[in-house]
């Protein structure tokens, strides 16, 4: 659980998002080059870091607008504008013999002083020192056409618990709504019981039922005597509870309770950036061989973030992840789909 002070911070950290960016505004940079079905960092310098499918889902890092420290995660195929977000995920480490999460969003950067832990990319795993955020790798592309996929390492700065942990992404040409996104443990980091990729910003699609097995939840009912406008305690789901398809991998999926996002009413004073806008989608984490001690979490805001604006229709899930212990290289995917709950999980 985040304590209060974390939760101030993250608040603080909203307000400071566009001073965390150095150099260059992002529309400044190079935009990323469409190579057949993927879209990649230019190889002009500097350049914009998103890396995906050139008609599906994408995936980026600063200096794209936002604060540092997350993954955005774009769904262009739902209609939204360039850079704008269905989600962020932020990376949380969690020592061995402890509960307490490393932040990477929240924690002070010990190579620049700023919030958010600094992201770089690279095409293996081996670039361990910092590199400028403005000269992005593209990624490596491999598989026989048809069958394609494209790779590429996020590396993080090391975190105030000792941790030192990197991603490895990847995205596959039958999967265009998926991505995929391994954990790896750096030499001189400390031992791990977890390391929890989260998806931080469940309140912009107003993601409110959870598909469980043989049944939903929504958060309304998980929390229906909360009014602070913090978040409310994390709801834990056994893997029992979870989907599970005839290959025994566990789906953890949410999705809005609205018909119609677009045409919520909003409290006046709600900051544009919080309107959907788009087509309505599935989220949804994916495990393929899960640990029996797999968990889903949520937790829920009645207001969105960094504000006193009432969520239209209540409360509603912010962060959505997956929870198991620690193993280097174990896979998670997330997606985004434009299908409806019930189809993605009749075809499970």
């Amino acid at each position: 659980m985040k304590t209060l002070s974390y939760l101030l911070l993250l608040s603080l950290s909203c307000f400071l998002a566009a001073a965390q960016n150095s150099g260059k505004s992002w529309k400044d940079l190079a935009a990323p080059e469409v190579n057949g079905i993927w879209l990649r960092p230019a190889m002009e310098q500097p350049a914009r870091a998103v890396w995906g499918h050139a008609n599906g889902i994408q995936v980026g890092i600063s200096p794209m607008p936002g604060p540092r420290g997350l993954l955005r995660v774009y769904t262009p195929y739902l209609g939204h504008p360039e850079a704008v977000m269905i989600n962020y995920i932020a990376v949380e480490p969690i020592p061995e013999g402890t509960e307490v999460r490393g932040l990477s969003e929240l924690e002070m950067s010990g190579l620049d002083h700023l919030r958010g832990k600094r992201f770089w990319s690279a095409n293996d795993s081996l670039a361990t020192s910092p590199r400028e955020a403005e000269s992005p790798a593209r990624g490596v592309i491999s598989g026989p056409e048809g069958n394609q996929e494209l790779s590429v390492y996020i590396f993080s700065e090391s975190f105030q618990n000792g941790a030192k942990v990197y991603l490895r992404l990847r995205f596959y040409e039958q999967k265009p709504y998926e991505v995929e996104i391994s954990v790896f443990k750096q030499t001189g980091s400390v031992a791990l019981d977890h390391c929890i990729v989260t998806a931080t910003m469940g309140n912009y699609a107003r993601l409110r039922t959870l598909y469980l097995n043989g049944k939903k939840e929504s958060a309304i009912n998980l929390w229906p005597d909360y009014k602070g406008t913090d978040f409310a305690p994390h709801a834990v789901f056994p893997l029992k509870e979870m989907i599970r398809d005839q290959q025994g991998g566990a789906w953890f999926v949410a999705a809005t309770d609205e018909k119609d996002p677009e045409k919520a009413q909003y409290a006046p004073g709600t900051n544009d950036h919080w309107k959907y806008t788009g087509a309505v989608a599935t989220q949804y984490w994916y495990c393929k061989q899960p640990d029996a001690r797999l968990e889903g979490l949520v937790n829920g805001r009645n207001v969105y973030w960094a504000s006193k604006s009432p969520i239209p229709g209540g409360i509603a899930f912010e962060n959505f992840e997956m929870k198991e212990p620690f193993r280097d290289g174990a896979i998670v995917v997330f997606g985004v789909s434009p299908s409806k709950p019930e189809r993605i999980i009749g075809k499970l």
